[in-house]
């Protein structure tokens, strides 16, 4: 498999997926603005938000593909046969969990909004009534995106990459379709519908893959739940993995909930915007180098070839810095007119704006570590050591806690999401050092040599960003054809300047396109 042409199918579905994306938080800031009624439906989707990073892109798919791959390469198996016999006693013992769970998320809502939000700041009893009704229409997702996680992990198995990567345009397309469809003057309607469509969503997604699978040649069946051997080292691999995998988002809960009942209202947008922002290249470029690489690294490994698996981390990491770093520059140096040109305008107020540029530039400086852990990770989980990502998960999430109460109140909203990227970097380096320190990764020459040119073209795209501010900004506040071009103009000037530069100071060679070339023709 070729690591670039992977990732760019991926990339370029996740891109359609985040440039929709984009669009449904522009119309939920025109429709909703910076207020009671968006903070409400943000820690609403908050909880879904969460499990989908655990289940979809984490816990579930880092314990389950090396294991169904195990069974499909097995040469004394059968093949596809003994893997789908394997998922079918995996779905046996999940979906009834599942079920209860929401069941007992559904009863609970009340505790669970509350420890979501700290109960808001300065909310009448029945405001906070009406954010636990949200939650009750968001928690049916958490189902429905575990088993889209369990069938789009037999079809990342199966080299089926798009097909996974295509599901969450339902969710945006769906929550869009609301948003245009069932607006109001009244903020708290409009927050009610979209919390009802993120259930709708991921009742789509779920018969998308499901129809995906049968048309591969994958039939799951209910059978009986029963604990087998193989069940239960999947279980012992999950509920590990789950905090290892998703310390980022258990890192933007704590965030959500200090913001939530500490800060003025509108925070928790400034905040979830801001975020928003920041995953676009995390899901460009982060999501989909680990989606590839967990499979590729475990299956190198299970044939014991060490030295490919090194070589496959090298390239990730040499790939994660290449689309990282002017991403980074960009949001930090340039969030003013991107939050401008995206949001300004309906109820989101330059204030609005201004307050989620800064939050944004602060989560940015984290940007590289959330897409290194992508990286590095599955070189323990394709180990079966989930132990040691759990540990140093514990430790990012206790460092972003200390720091989230420390900056919270002097620096407001930016507070929350500073923290968020200390704690990230801080397990970035844990991951790293101890890989390095087993001999399992080490930085070869290449990856030696190109990574502080990166930084140096990097540096000098954001020098010219920094520059454009004061010609681009006018053009933010204009109507939709004019806020389109600024950003237009903005991007393809910072990609120019970007990709002269590596190739002036040797970060990336002709050499490179032109093998990039071949394979794209291949």
């Amino acid at each position: 498999m070729n690591l670039a042409k992977a990732l760019g199918s991926i990339g370029g579905l996740t891109l359609a997926s985040r440039v929709l994306g984009l669009a449904r938080d522009a119309l939920f800031t025109r429709y909703l603005g910076a207020g009671f009624a968006s903070d409400a439906f943000l820690v609403a989707f908050r909880l879904p938000n969460m499990f989908r990073a655990l289940f979809a892109e984490g816990a579930f798919s880092s314990a389950f593909i090396p294991l169904f791959n195990k069974k499909v390469a097995n040469p004394d198996g059968q093949g596809l046969k003994d893997g789908i016999a394997f998922a079918e006693a995996a779905l046996a013992v999940l979906l009834p969990v599942l079920i209860v769970m929401t069941l007992l998320l559904e009863i609970f809502a009340w505790p669970v909004t509350l420890a979501l939000s700290g109960r808001f700041n300065g909310v009448t009893p029945e405001q906070f009534a009406f954010a636990v009704e949200l939650s009750r229409w968001t928690i049916p997702y958490l189902l429905f995106i575990s088993l889209v996680s369990l069938l789009g992990g037999i079809l990342n198995s199966l080299h089926k990459f798009w097909i996974n990567a295509a599901a969450p345009i339902l969710l945006n397309l769906t929550l869009i379709a609301a948003l245009l469809a069932f607006n109001s003057h009244d903020p708290l309607f409009t927050a009610r519908n979209q919390a009802i469509a993120v259930s709708v969503a991921g009742l789509l997604q779920l018969l998308w893959l499901a129809w995906a699978c049968r048309a591969n040649g994958v039939s799951l069946k209910l059978r009986r739940p029963r604990l087998t051997p193989e069940v239960r080292h999947l279980l012992k691999l999950i509920w590990p993995a789950a905090a290892g995998a998703g310390a980022v988002q258990i890192n933007l809960v704590i965030s959500t909930a200090l913001a939530a009942s500490l800060l003025a209202s509108g925070s928790v947008t400034y905040i979830y915007m801001a975020d928003r922002l920041n995953q676009l290249p995390l899901g460009l470029i982060g999501i989909g180098l680990g989606t590839v690489l967990l499979p590729l690294v475990s299956r190198q490994l299970g044939e014991g070839n060490e030295a490919g698996a090194l070589e496959t981390q090298n390239r990730g990491m040499e790939l994660a810095l290449l689309l990282t770093l002017p991403a980074t520059t960009a949001l930090v140096l340039s969030g003013e007119p991107i939050a401008a040109a995206l949001f300004g305008y309906g109820r989101f107020t330059a204030q609005d704006v201004h307050f989620t540029a800064q939050a944004l530039a602060a989560f940015s400086v984290g940007l590289p570590s959330y897409i290194l852990i992508k990286v590095l990770t599955p070189g323990y989980y394709a180990r079966h050591d989930t132990k040691t990502p759990v540990r140093y998960a514990m430790i990012s999430m206790a460092v972003n806690l200390v720091l989230n109460l420390a900056l919270i109140m002097p620096l407001q909203h930016m507070g929350p999401p500073l923290a968020t990227a200390i704690a990230s970097t801080v397990n970035v380096w844990m991951l790293y050092a101890t890989l390095k320190k087993r001999g399992q990764f080490a930085a070869d020459a290449r990856l030696k040599r190109r990574a502080p040119r990166l930084l140096l073209a990097a540096l000098l795209m954001g020098g010219l960003l920094w520059a454009a501010q004061a010609w681009i900004m006018p053009f933010t506040h204009g109507v939709w054809w004019s806020r389109v071009l600024a950003l237009a103009a903005l991007v393809s000037a910072g990609a120019l300047v970007y990709a002269l530069a590596t190739l002036v100071l040797g970060a990336f060679t002709r050499d490179d396109i032109k093998l990039l070339l071949r394979r794209k023709a291949a």
